[in-house]
């Protein structure tokens, strides 16, 4: 005799049997509701999943922030540290698997900072592309207008003028010779990437050598 299909749903490729232990857990740790569609169990499964696996991604000083003031439990960060050596990707399925276990059974105040602290990781990368093109900008004024010069020193008075001068004058000259060049593509040279990385340097002080991002414009 044919036995009746088991029903359920899929977690992360995970099969889950209506009324088993794995069912009855989710509903209670997913805001403790019964009453959640099966829908909503799984986005919800799936955001926890997602968000334990961003956590491999979080800055040794948000993670330990996290540990500190939010109590985030040890066994979870063991687990996040382990499946940073895992280099099998069967082992770091089964890893991420577990990962997100743990994070089914955290706090809604505890998710919610690890939320806030990933985007707060996700800051800077908005902050530096603005510098990138505040220096772009000022790059472009300095060698349009005599004027801008003066304005740019009030900004970085320690900045050596004749250097900045003449890589100006330098800037003029290679951006003339490509215009008496009809039909030569442009290519910006050396001294107009070099005014960008002297703004840019100028305007984010405390980037270190590796931050220091080509100017994006350059071909």
């Amino acid at each position: 005799m044919s036995r009746k299909p088991t029903k359920g749903y899929f977690v992360r490729g995970q099969f889950v049997a209506e009324g088993s232990e794995l069912d009855l857990e989710l509903k209670r740790e997913l805001k403790g509701s019964v009453d959640m569609s099966k829908t909503d169990l799984k986005k919800e499964s799936d955001r926890l999943q997602l968000l334990g696996e961003n956590l491999l991604t979080l800055n040794a000083g948000l993670m330990t922030r996290l540990i500190e003031n939010n109590g985030l439990p040890e066994k979870l960060v063991d687990a996040v540290n382990d499946a940073k050596r895992i280099t099998n990707f069967e082992g770091r399925r089964r890893q991420m698997q577990f990962i997100g276990k743990l994070m089914r059974k955290l706090d809604e105040a505890t998710v919610a900072a690890i939320e806030a602290a990933m985007e707060e990781q996700r800051k800077p990368s908005a902050q530096a592309t603005l510098a990138l093109h505040q220096a772009e900008q000022w790059r472009d004024k300095l060698i349009a207008d005599d004027n801008a010069l003066t304005r740019w020193l009030e900004q970085d008075p320690a900045a050596d003028v004749q250097h900045l001068r003449a890589l100006i004058r330098q800037a003029r000259k290679d951006a003339q010779a490509v215009t008496e060049r009809p039909g030569e593509a442009l290519r910006h040279g050396k001294a107009y990437r070099e005014i960008f990385q002297i703004v840019r340097t100028a305007l984010t002080p405390d980037d270190t050598p590796e931050d220091n991002a080509e100017d994006p414009q350059e071909d």
